[in-house]
């Protein structure tokens, strides 16, 4: 095989530890297997060792900032709330807080914002539900598809 980098005619099975880092945090994959490059030591994985280092990379990311999905699900189950009964507070389909709690979507982050501060203050969410989201606007301003031309 030629090094997809540098052109070497020959590439070298080998295997090799790999380091993994983002933020703050690191990990090391031992005992790495695929072909390298004796020139400029680019390499590619084989398939065990790419499954290894993307499970290994998506738990890093979720470890650095977080999973927010089960996040959500626990905002939620706090509120003792049904996917269906928050999507109606939030103003948002039936389905979307399913999809967000299975990781399908991401949230906005303006969504999860109110969420926590929902989760803080659950007499907030006694207001919302209160609150149309409907071309309705405080203090009976009505939105530019609604006024009537002069």
């Amino acid at each position: 095989m030629k090094c997809p980098a540098c052109g070497h005619p020959e590439m070298v099975a080998k295997n090799k530890d790999e380091t993994l880092s983002f933020g703050s945090q690191s990990l090391t994959l031992h005992t790495m297997h695929g072909e390298f490059c004796p020139v400029c030591d680019e390499g590619i994985w084989d398939a065990e060792s790419y499954r290894r280092y993307t499970e290994a990379q998506a738990a890093l990311l979720r470890a650095v900032k977080g999973d927010i999905s089960a996040e959500i699900r626990r905002i939620r189950k706090s509120l003792k709330l049904t996917q269906t009964e928050l999507a109606e507070a939030f103003g948002v389909g039936k389905v979307a807080f399913s999809r967000y709690e299975r990781g399908e979507t991401r949230p906005p982050a303006p969504l999860v914002k109110l969420l926590k501060l929902v989760e803080r203050h659950p007499d907030l969410l006694a207001e919302m539900r209160g609150v149309s989201t409907q071309g309705e606007h405080p203090r009976g301003i009505t939105s530019r598809s609604t006024r009537t031309a002069k």
